[in-house]
Protein backbone atom coordinates (compact mmCIF):
# COMPACT_ATOMS: atom_id res chain seq x y z
CA UNK A 1 0.00 0.00 0.00
CA UNK A 2 1.51 3.20 -1.05
CA UNK A 3 1.72 6.22 1.72
CA UNK A 4 -1.28 8.15 -0.40
CA UNK A 5 -2.97 5.27 -0.15
CA UNK A 6 -2.87 5.10 3.64
CA UNK A 7 -3.97 8.56 4.00
CA UNK A 8 -6.67 7.68 1.83
CA UNK A 9 -8.16 4.82 3.95
CA UNK A 10 -7.64 7.21 7.08
CA UNK A 11 -9.93 9.82 5.40
CA UNK A 12 -12.54 6.50 4.25
CA UNK A 13 -12.60 5.42 8.05
CA UNK A 14 -13.30 8.97 9.94
CA UNK A 15 -15.12 10.59 6.83
CA UNK A 16 -17.20 7.83 4.91
CA UNK A 17 -16.83 7.12 0.95
CA UNK A 18 -15.12 9.60 -1.14
CA UNK A 19 -16.12 11.18 -4.41
CA UNK A 20 -14.11 10.65 -7.76
CA UNK A 21 -13.84 14.15 -7.77
CA UNK A 22 -11.97 13.91 -3.82
CA UNK A 23 -9.91 10.34 -5.03
CA UNK A 24 -8.52 12.24 -8.22
CA UNK A 25 -7.41 15.69 -6.43
CA UNK A 26 -5.57 13.98 -4.02
CA UNK A 27 -3.91 11.44 -6.00
CA UNK A 28 -2.79 14.47 -8.39
CA UNK A 29 -1.97 17.30 -5.86
CA UNK A 30 -1.58 16.02 -1.95
CA UNK A 31 1.17 18.13 -1.10
CA UNK A 32 3.10 14.98 0.17
CA UNK A 33 2.86 12.23 -2.31
CA UNK A 34 0.40 13.12 -5.05
CA UNK A 35 1.32 12.32 -8.60
CA UNK A 36 2.18 15.77 -10.12
CA UNK A 37 4.08 17.13 -7.04
CA UNK A 38 6.74 14.15 -6.58
CA UNK A 39 7.58 13.80 -10.50
CA UNK A 40 8.12 14.10 -13.69
CA UNK A 41 5.93 11.90 -15.71
CA UNK A 42 6.59 12.76 -18.93
CA UNK A 43 8.67 10.96 -21.90
CA UNK A 44 9.80 7.07 -22.37
CA UNK A 45 11.07 7.03 -18.71
CA UNK A 46 8.11 8.31 -17.53
CA UNK A 47 4.06 7.28 -17.25
CA UNK A 48 3.12 8.62 -20.73
CA UNK A 49 4.04 10.88 -23.18
CA UNK A 50 2.40 14.02 -24.71
CA UNK A 51 2.58 15.70 -28.35
CA UNK A 52 5.34 18.20 -27.60
CA UNK A 53 7.48 15.06 -26.14
CA UNK A 54 6.88 13.20 -29.80
CA UNK A 55 7.96 15.92 -32.01
CA UNK A 56 8.75 19.40 -32.11
CA UNK A 57 7.08 19.73 -35.38
CA UNK A 58 3.81 20.02 -33.29
CA UNK A 59 5.05 23.32 -31.05
CA UNK A 60 6.10 25.05 -34.28
CA UNK A 61 2.40 24.17 -35.75
CA UNK A 62 0.89 25.65 -32.68
CA UNK A 63 3.53 28.56 -32.59
CA UNK A 64 2.41 29.77 -36.23
CA UNK A 65 -1.25 29.35 -35.37
CA UNK A 66 -0.58 32.21 -32.43
CA UNK A 67 1.46 33.95 -34.56
CA UNK A 68 -1.39 34.27 -37.44
CA UNK A 69 -4.00 35.18 -34.74
CA UNK A 70 -2.02 37.34 -33.57
CA UNK A 71 -2.06 38.94 -36.81
CA UNK A 72 -5.69 38.94 -37.42
CA UNK A 73 -5.89 40.58 -33.93
CA UNK A 74 -4.52 43.51 -35.02
CA UNK A 75 -1.28 43.12 -33.75
CA UNK A 76 -1.52 44.23 -30.56
CA UNK A 77 1.16 45.81 -28.47
CA UNK A 78 1.05 43.32 -25.50
CA UNK A 79 -0.35 39.68 -25.59
CA UNK A 80 -1.09 38.05 -21.86
CA UNK A 81 0.59 34.55 -23.35
CA UNK A 82 -1.25 31.51 -20.99
CA UNK A 83 -0.45 28.18 -20.62
CA UNK A 84 -2.63 25.58 -18.35
CA UNK A 85 -0.75 22.35 -17.08
CA UNK A 86 2.60 23.32 -19.10
CA UNK A 87 4.21 19.78 -18.33
CA UNK A 88 8.04 20.07 -18.57
CA UNK A 89 7.59 23.36 -20.71
CA UNK A 90 8.77 21.52 -24.11
CA UNK A 91 5.38 22.82 -25.61
CA UNK A 92 5.77 26.42 -24.86
CA UNK A 93 10.03 26.33 -25.50
CA UNK A 94 8.91 25.46 -29.43
CA UNK A 95 6.48 27.79 -29.62
CA UNK A 96 8.45 30.34 -28.47
CA UNK A 97 11.32 29.19 -30.53
CA UNK A 98 9.39 29.40 -33.33
CA UNK A 99 7.38 32.85 -32.77
CA UNK A 100 11.17 34.27 -31.95
CA UNK A 101 12.80 33.36 -35.47
CA UNK A 102 9.54 34.20 -37.55
CA UNK A 103 8.12 37.47 -36.30
CA UNK A 104 10.61 39.32 -33.68
CA UNK A 105 7.70 42.05 -33.36
CA UNK A 106 5.04 39.11 -31.51
CA UNK A 107 8.02 38.19 -29.38
CA UNK A 108 8.41 41.75 -28.49
CA UNK A 109 4.87 41.45 -27.13
CA UNK A 110 4.73 38.33 -25.12
CA UNK A 111 4.20 37.92 -21.27
CA UNK A 112 4.63 34.41 -20.71
CA UNK A 113 2.41 33.28 -17.61
CA UNK A 114 2.01 29.64 -16.73
CA UNK A 115 -0.69 28.15 -14.41
CA UNK A 116 1.27 24.78 -12.57
CA UNK A 117 0.19 23.32 -9.18
CA UNK A 118 2.84 20.79 -9.51
CA UNK A 119 6.16 21.57 -7.73
CA UNK A 120 7.89 19.02 -9.26
CA UNK A 121 6.74 20.06 -12.90
CA UNK A 122 7.43 23.90 -11.79
CA UNK A 123 10.91 23.43 -11.63
CA UNK A 124 11.28 21.57 -14.41
CA UNK A 125 9.58 24.43 -16.33
CA UNK A 126 12.26 26.87 -14.95
CA UNK A 127 14.40 24.60 -16.63
CA UNK A 128 13.23 24.28 -19.73
CA UNK A 129 11.96 27.51 -20.17
CA UNK A 130 15.38 29.49 -18.38
CA UNK A 131 16.47 32.04 -20.81
CA UNK A 132 12.51 33.39 -21.07
CA UNK A 133 11.06 35.48 -18.14
CA UNK A 134 7.60 33.75 -16.82
CA UNK A 135 5.24 34.43 -14.28
CA UNK A 136 3.70 30.83 -12.46
CA UNK A 137 -0.21 30.83 -11.17
CA UNK A 138 -2.01 28.24 -9.32
CA UNK A 139 -5.09 29.60 -10.80
CA UNK A 140 -6.14 31.34 -14.20
CA UNK A 141 -8.04 33.77 -11.54
CA UNK A 142 -4.76 35.80 -10.94
CA UNK A 143 -3.17 36.41 -14.09
CA UNK A 144 -3.64 40.17 -15.45
CA UNK A 145 -6.01 41.38 -18.03
CA UNK A 146 -4.85 42.29 -21.74
CA UNK A 147 -5.21 40.89 -25.03
CA UNK A 148 -4.95 36.38 -24.17
CA UNK A 149 -3.63 33.62 -25.51
CA UNK A 150 -4.21 30.48 -23.87
CA UNK A 151 -3.23 27.02 -24.48
CA UNK A 152 -4.33 23.81 -23.19
CA UNK A 153 -2.97 20.81 -24.50
CA UNK A 154 -3.68 17.72 -22.56
CA UNK A 155 -5.24 19.79 -19.56
CA UNK A 156 -8.31 19.20 -19.57
CA UNK A 157 -8.29 15.01 -18.88
CA UNK A 158 -6.55 15.29 -15.93
CA UNK A 159 -9.60 17.70 -14.28
CA UNK A 160 -11.06 15.57 -11.50
CA UNK A 161 -14.87 14.50 -12.53
CA UNK A 162 -17.49 12.82 -10.49
CA UNK A 163 -19.84 9.78 -11.57
CA UNK A 164 -23.20 8.99 -11.27
CA UNK A 165 -24.75 5.89 -11.27
CA UNK A 166 -28.75 5.10 -12.92
CA UNK A 167 -29.95 3.03 -10.68
CA UNK A 168 -33.37 1.65 -9.98
CA UNK A 169 -34.31 4.04 -7.58
CA UNK A 170 -32.82 7.38 -9.32
CA UNK A 171 -29.53 8.54 -9.66
CA UNK A 172 -26.65 7.58 -7.18
CA UNK A 173 -23.28 9.22 -6.84
CA UNK A 174 -20.37 6.66 -7.32
CA UNK A 175 -18.19 6.62 -4.25
CA UNK A 176 -14.71 5.19 -3.37
CA UNK A 177 -14.61 3.26 -0.46
CA UNK A 178 -12.27 0.79 1.52
CA UNK A 179 -13.84 -3.13 1.77
CA UNK A 180 -11.38 -3.98 5.19
CA UNK A 181 -12.07 -7.96 3.96
CA UNK A 182 -10.17 -7.62 0.95
CA UNK A 183 -8.05 -4.93 1.63
CA UNK A 184 -8.48 -2.65 -1.60
CA UNK A 185 -10.49 -0.12 -2.63
CA UNK A 186 -13.80 -0.14 -4.23
CA UNK A 187 -16.32 1.82 -5.55
CA UNK A 188 -19.79 1.75 -3.76
CA UNK A 189 -22.90 4.38 -4.65
CA UNK A 190 -25.05 6.85 -2.23
CA UNK A 191 -28.58 8.54 -3.60
CA UNK A 192 -27.81 11.70 -5.43
CA UNK A 193 -28.81 14.69 -3.81
CA UNK A 194 -31.35 16.89 -5.57
CA UNK A 195 -28.66 19.86 -5.60
CA UNK A 196 -26.59 17.78 -8.04
CA UNK A 197 -29.30 16.25 -10.12
CA UNK A 198 -30.52 19.38 -10.56
CA UNK A 199 -27.95 20.82 -12.43
CA UNK A 200 -28.00 17.84 -14.77
CA UNK A 201 -28.76 18.71 -18.66
CA UNK A 202 -32.13 17.75 -19.15
CA UNK A 203 -31.63 14.84 -21.79
CA UNK A 204 -29.22 12.83 -19.11
CA UNK A 205 -32.45 12.66 -16.94
CA UNK A 206 -33.70 10.25 -19.89
CA UNK A 207 -30.71 7.76 -18.52
CA UNK A 208 -31.16 4.22 -18.76
CA UNK A 209 -30.66 2.20 -15.67
CA UNK A 210 -27.05 1.20 -14.90
CA UNK A 211 -26.18 4.50 -17.40
CA UNK A 212 -22.79 6.27 -16.09
CA UNK A 213 -22.93 9.96 -16.36
CA UNK A 214 -19.53 11.99 -15.74
CA UNK A 215 -19.29 15.42 -14.99
CA UNK A 216 -16.36 17.85 -14.73
CA UNK A 217 -17.13 20.78 -12.46
CA UNK A 218 -13.47 22.08 -12.31
CA UNK A 219 -13.48 22.24 -16.05
CA UNK A 220 -16.90 24.08 -16.62
CA UNK A 221 -15.30 26.92 -14.06
CA UNK A 222 -12.06 26.82 -16.07
CA UNK A 223 -14.15 27.17 -19.03
CA UNK A 224 -16.00 30.06 -17.51
CA UNK A 225 -12.63 31.58 -16.77
CA UNK A 226 -11.79 31.29 -20.32
CA UNK A 227 -14.62 32.69 -21.24
CA UNK A 228 -14.64 36.01 -19.67
CA UNK A 229 -10.71 36.27 -20.68
CA UNK A 230 -11.37 35.96 -24.44
CA UNK A 231 -14.98 37.99 -24.30
CA UNK A 232 -13.11 41.15 -22.42
CA UNK A 233 -9.93 40.63 -23.81
CA UNK A 234 -9.92 39.38 -27.17
CA UNK A 235 -7.71 37.08 -28.95
CA UNK A 236 -8.08 33.17 -28.88
CA UNK A 237 -7.44 30.05 -26.92
CA UNK A 238 -6.60 27.04 -28.11
CA UNK A 239 -7.52 23.50 -26.40
CA UNK A 240 -6.62 20.06 -27.48
CA UNK A 241 -7.60 16.99 -25.70
CA UNK A 242 -8.91 13.43 -25.96
CA UNK A 243 -12.76 12.91 -25.32
CA UNK A 244 -15.84 12.81 -26.80
CA UNK A 245 -17.71 15.52 -29.30
CA UNK A 246 -21.41 14.38 -28.24
CA UNK A 247 -21.96 13.88 -24.75
CA UNK A 248 -23.55 10.44 -23.24
CA UNK A 249 -23.17 7.70 -20.79
CA UNK A 250 -20.24 5.84 -20.13
CA UNK A 251 -17.48 4.90 -17.75
CA UNK A 252 -14.15 6.57 -19.17
CA UNK A 253 -12.23 7.28 -15.66
CA UNK A 254 -8.29 5.45 -16.40
CA UNK A 255 -5.06 5.29 -15.16
CA UNK A 256 -1.73 5.08 -17.04
CA UNK A 257 1.53 3.97 -15.38
CA UNK A 258 4.94 3.15 -17.55
CA UNK A 259 2.78 3.65 -20.54
CA UNK A 260 0.47 1.25 -20.04
CA UNK A 261 -3.57 1.16 -18.52
CA UNK A 262 -4.01 0.49 -14.68
CA UNK A 263 -6.62 0.16 -11.96
CA UNK A 264 -7.01 3.73 -10.68
CA UNK A 265 -8.17 2.37 -7.72
CA UNK A 266 -4.61 0.36 -7.77
CA UNK A 267 -1.06 2.13 -6.82
CA UNK A 268 -2.92 5.88 -5.89
CA UNK A 269 -0.13 8.06 -6.18
CA UNK A 270 1.85 6.25 -8.30
CA UNK A 271 -0.06 6.74 -11.73
CA UNK A 272 -1.78 9.49 -13.75
CA UNK A 273 -5.68 9.53 -13.52
CA UNK A 274 -7.59 11.05 -15.89
CA UNK A 275 -11.61 11.31 -17.88
CA UNK A 276 -11.90 11.78 -21.16
CA UNK A 277 -13.13 15.44 -22.04
CA UNK A 278 -16.76 16.37 -22.52
CA UNK A 279 -16.37 18.99 -25.76
CA UNK A 280 -20.04 19.06 -25.75
CA UNK A 281 -20.23 20.62 -22.46
CA UNK A 282 -17.59 22.71 -23.08
CA UNK A 283 -18.72 23.82 -26.28
CA UNK A 284 -22.51 24.82 -24.69
CA UNK A 285 -20.78 27.16 -21.48
CA UNK A 286 -18.49 28.84 -24.19
CA UNK A 287 -21.56 29.54 -26.23
CA UNK A 288 -23.25 31.00 -23.49
CA UNK A 289 -21.08 32.96 -22.78
CA UNK A 290 -20.88 34.91 -25.95
CA UNK A 291 -17.79 33.60 -27.24
CA UNK A 292 -17.32 31.89 -31.11
CA UNK A 293 -16.20 28.47 -30.59
CA UNK A 294 -14.42 26.81 -33.45
CA UNK A 295 -14.48 22.88 -33.68
CA UNK A 296 -14.33 20.06 -31.95
CA UNK A 297 -12.06 18.82 -35.10
CA UNK A 298 -10.32 15.82 -35.50
CA UNK A 299 -6.41 16.38 -34.22
CA UNK A 300 -5.28 15.09 -37.57
CA UNK A 301 -7.15 17.56 -39.72
CA UNK A 302 -6.13 20.39 -37.66
CA UNK A 303 -2.64 19.72 -37.98
CA UNK A 304 -2.59 18.60 -41.78
CA UNK A 305 -4.37 21.36 -42.60
CA UNK A 306 -2.09 23.44 -40.98
CA UNK A 307 0.79 21.53 -42.86
CA UNK A 308 2.45 19.24 -40.56
CA UNK A 309 3.53 17.04 -43.08
CA UNK A 310 5.51 19.90 -45.02
CA UNK A 311 7.36 20.80 -41.61
CA UNK A 312 8.18 17.67 -40.99
CA UNK A 313 9.89 16.81 -44.19
CA UNK A 314 11.96 20.39 -43.70
CA UNK A 315 13.09 19.17 -40.51
CA UNK A 316 13.80 15.98 -42.20
CA UNK A 317 15.83 17.35 -44.89
CA UNK A 318 18.17 18.92 -41.97
CA UNK A 319 18.40 15.83 -39.66
CA UNK A 320 20.91 12.78 -38.89
CA UNK A 321 18.86 9.51 -39.96
CA UNK A 322 17.83 8.30 -36.81
CA UNK A 323 16.55 11.60 -35.87
CA UNK A 324 15.03 12.20 -38.58
CA UNK A 325 13.12 8.58 -38.79
CA UNK A 326 12.00 9.99 -35.30
CA UNK A 327 10.59 12.85 -36.69
CA UNK A 328 8.68 10.80 -39.13
CA UNK A 329 7.16 8.65 -36.61
CA UNK A 330 6.07 11.37 -34.19
CA UNK A 331 4.38 12.87 -37.13
CA UNK A 332 3.08 9.82 -38.22
CA UNK A 333 1.86 9.30 -34.67
CA UNK A 334 0.33 12.28 -34.15
CA UNK A 335 -2.19 12.29 -37.18
CA UNK A 336 -3.02 8.31 -37.53
CA UNK A 337 -6.57 7.71 -38.45
CA UNK A 338 -6.94 5.02 -35.74
CA UNK A 339 -4.52 6.71 -33.03
CA UNK A 340 -4.10 10.21 -31.80
CA UNK A 341 -5.46 11.99 -35.07
CA UNK A 342 -8.66 10.64 -34.38
CA UNK A 343 -8.84 10.55 -30.40
CA UNK A 344 -7.83 13.92 -29.62
CA UNK A 345 -9.62 16.85 -30.56
CA UNK A 346 -8.92 20.95 -31.30
CA UNK A 347 -10.99 23.40 -30.19
CA UNK A 348 -10.64 27.14 -30.33
CA UNK A 349 -12.13 29.68 -28.80
CA UNK A 350 -12.29 33.70 -30.52
CA UNK A 351 -14.32 36.45 -29.41
CA UNK A 352 -17.66 36.84 -31.20
CA UNK A 353 -16.81 38.96 -34.11
CA UNK A 354 -13.68 37.25 -35.48
CA UNK A 355 -13.37 35.53 -38.66
CA UNK A 356 -12.92 31.41 -38.64
CA UNK A 357 -9.03 30.54 -37.55
CA UNK A 358 -6.61 28.46 -39.04
CA UNK A 359 -7.46 24.51 -39.01
CA UNK A 360 -11.12 25.46 -38.59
Amino acid sequence: MTHLEKKLQNIIKTDGPISVSHLMRIAANDTDYGYYQSRDPFGTLGDFITSPEITQAFGEIIGLWCLTAWQNAGCPDKTIFIELGPGRGTLMVDILRTVKKISPKFMESIELHLVESGTSLRQQQRLTLKNYNVTWHDFINTIPNGPSFIIANEFFDALPIDQYLMTKNGWHERLITFDTQKFNFAFTTAPASNKKISKFRSEISKAETNSIFERNRSAEKFAESIAKRIFSNGIAALLIDYGYVKSGFGDTLQAVKSHQYCDPLTDIGNADITAHVDFANLKAIFENAGVAVHGPVPQRSFLTTLGIEHRTMALVKTAKAEQALLLIKGCQRLIAQNGMGSLFKVMAITPGNTSVPEGF
